[in-house]
């Protein structure tokens, strides 16, 4: 029997997904920390399981906000009339490839991480913060994302594997840093992490970490519904901010949850 405490767990661990995948306050540190503010009870299968579940819908969520750019990626991939789209998805696709050879090489030291190194989570927030500190203060330019940016940025999101490095935060933030318009950087920063995302799914399912029981779904269902509603909203007032500046906000806030968690920590 779900109890109802376990169903409005799995809401405020979606709707803290939802929000912080795209807000560059690090998704997976926050998920660490309200796990370590409930007590996280899942064994470690179902653990992964929700984890994959809310990480879908996000996912599912860029592709509703992005659905025109995502077909011209797949469009570019597919003809090469268009050499502007296939040069973007090419770009995608490069700054793919740091995160996936990390995650392939350094899987079990990766997960190793995410085993309630709060100190861990508090010092990459407080550099998350440092980044986007940075990255608001530098002037706002036109330029596009080259493949020489786009691999750069992609080094930025292997990093940001780090629990408490926003990988939001930390690809926008490389983004704008080198030189690249502020509503390109947002977009090309969500497109990249969706085929990931997926690819990390299919890994999980084929490799047996998933565990879908039945007494479960409940839970899955409502932080499912939790994570995808709330990375709407997300990703597009994510977007806005950029554009207007205002990634300071989140940089004292990643800062003083940073410093916040490790003092609870000790």
């Amino acid at each position: 029997m779900i109890s109802l405490e376990a169903i409005i767990e799995a809401i405020i661990l979606g709707l803290v997904q939802g929000l912080t995948e795209f807000l560059p306050v690090s998704s997976s540190g926050h998920l660490e920390l309200v796990k370590e503010l409930f007590g996280n009870d899942m064994v470690p299968k179902e653990s992964i399981t929700f984890t994959i579940i809310v990480h879908f819908a996000t996912a599912l969520s860029t592709i509703v906000v992005f659905r025109k750019d995502i077909t011209q990626l797949i469009t570019g991939l597919l003809s090469s009339k268009d050499e502007e789209a296939m040069n973007f998805s090419l770009k995608i696709i490069l700054s793919m490839v740091p995160a996936a050879l990390v995650g392939i090489l350094l899987e079990d030291e990766i997960e190793a991480l995410f085993s309630g190194e709060i100190v861990l989570v508090g010092a990459m927030l407080i550099v998350t913060g440092l980044l986007l500190f940075l990255a608001d203060k530098a002037k706002s330019t036109d330029k596009k994302v080259s493949f020489k940016t786009a691999f750069i940025i992609g080094v930025s999101q292997a990093i940001a594997i780090l629990p408490g490095i926003s990988r939001s935060g930390a690809t926008i933030s490389t983004s704008v840093l080198l030189g690249i318009d502020r509503e390109k950087a947002a977009r090309f920063s969500f497109l990249m992490v969706v085929p990931l995302i997926f690819g990390k799914m299919a890994k999980d399912l084929l490799g047996g970490e998933v565990d879908f029981t039945s007494s479960s779904i409940p839970i899955y269902a409502a932080g499912f519904t939790a994570a995808f509603l709330a990375g709407l909203l997300a990703c597009t007032w994510m977007i806005s901010l950029v554009k207007r500046s205002k990634l300071s906000y989140f940089s004292y806030y990643c800062i003083g949850v940073g410093v916040l968690a490790i003092v609870l920590s000790f």
